[in-house]
């Protein structure tokens, strides 16, 4: 059979209908992921659209990135109407996702408790700052749990509490979302019924410091700040080299070790019984290190690279996010995919970090525009052309 005969593999979501009412990060990661795994996601969006569409600086990537492969309607939730029609589009949904405050979606009529009433086989996804408790109130930023969860302060140097580069508590809760739709969606399959399911920045910011919260439970040790912790290995560092070029080189291992001195002509370091073991090389960091780095000083960072992983050894470059556009790694495996841009222009975005079958779930279609799909949802939800002119007109709707 011809790769143009072969039928399209069935993703495995497909078949299965989310409505999100979400904005930011968090809600849409959650979309973005059931999306990519073939779900038909619609995205409901006030009639002036998602505030994540105009974002600016940091923000300014957030909204293609996580809305790909959705669809966009437009409902001003505020009106009867508009209300009638997000209430017909969940009738036909097997999961409802959100990331307002509780209050918002109560007032709507659209809570889980609502809305189960009239779907015990609904699924309804909850993104907020905390799980229900005595911080539930609080209104909670990626920053906000990184400061109070311990993770600022084991990113910074000491005393200098720094947040992670990237929005990894909304990212991450918005998978821990989607994993909760998955396990009940399979238990759906068993029991029948539906149920909420809920996801929060802090507890995921707690479920990252865990290990961190164990090394003293286990040691009586407190975790010191990453930039300034006890390595649990001697080389384990970013070295500066020739021409001011950075590197990170790892030896983790007592066979690595051996394998690093041998590759550099290091033979009295092999040899020193100061060094045997990785833990008598920690205790030797003091002046192993400053050593080593004087050593290694007047090669540059592509040599080190090539002589350890030639030998199997860890290293990696210190690369900037737009430099990974050019990583010959994500452009030969297919990392990277086209993505049209909301105002057309034509860029590629990585995908999910997975495989299915050997191939990596790509991206059907880009960011949608506001109100894209309003009507086509609107006619598939029973509405006459005439009833959506007249949504329109009486703006409880927008779209195309």
């Amino acid at each position: 059979m011809t790769d143009q005969n072969r039928p399209e593999k069935q993703l495995p979501y497909e078949g299965i209908r989310v409505v999100e009412f979400t904005h930011m990060v968090m809600g849409p990661t959650c979309g973005m992921v059931l999306a990519d795994l073939g779900a038909e996601v619609i995205k409901i969006e006030p009639i002036a659209g998602d505030n994540t569409r105009k974002l600016l600086g940091s923000g300014s990537g957030f909204y293609p990135l996580f809305n790909r492969n959705k669809k966009s309607i437009a409902l001003d939730l505020q009106s009867t109407e508009g209300r009638e029609a997000a209430l017909r589009l969940i009738a036909t949904a097997d999961i409802v996702s959100e990331n307002f405050k509780p209050a918002t979606m109560k007032k709507l009529g659209l809570d889980y408790a609502s809305l189960s009433k009239l779907n015990e086989r609904l699924i309804y996804v909850s993104h907020k700052g905390f799980l229900p408790g005595p911080y539930d109130h609080r209104t909670a930023l990626d920053e906000v749990v990184q400061m109070m969860g311990g993770l600022a302060y084991m990113t910074g140097r000491p005393g200098d509490p720094l947040r992670a580069g990237a929005s990894v508590n909304d990212i991450m809760g918005g998978m821990f979302g989607a994993i909760g739709a998955m396990a009940a969606l399979a238990q759906r399959e068993k029991t029948g019924r539906g149920q909420e399911v809920q996801s929060a920045l802090f507890e995921n910011n707690v479920f990252l410091v865990a290990q961190h919260m164990m090394q003293f439970a286990v040691t009586g040790q407190p975790a010191a700040p990453m930039p300034g912790r006890i390595s649990a290995w001697a080389i384990y560092d970013v070295f500066t080299v020739k021409d001011g070029e950075q590197v990170f080189l790892a030896v983790v291992s007592d066979t690595q070790w051996a394998i690093f001195c041998d590759a550099f002509g290091f033979g009295d370091l092999k040899a020193d019984p100061r060094l045997v073991t990785n833990n008598d090389r920690v205790r030797a960091r003091e002046w192993l290190v400053p050593m080593l780095r004087s050593a290694l000083a007047d090669h540059n960072a592509a040599e080190l690279s090539a002589v350890f992983e030639k030998h199997g050894l860890p290293f990696a470059p210190i690369t900037r996010p737009q430099d990974l556009f050019d990583d010959p790694h994500l452009n030969a495996t297919g990392g990277l995919a086209p993505l049209t841009l909301p105002d057309g222009r034509e860029t590629r975005v990585p995908l999910l970090p997975l495989t299915l079958g050997g191939e990596r779930p790509g991206v059907r279609s880009g960011a949608p525009r506001l109100g894209q799909h309003t009507r086509a949802l609107l006619l598939e939800a029973g509405y006459s052309n005439e009833q959506i002119e007249a949504l329109l007109a009486r703006k409880a709707v927008a779209g195309d």
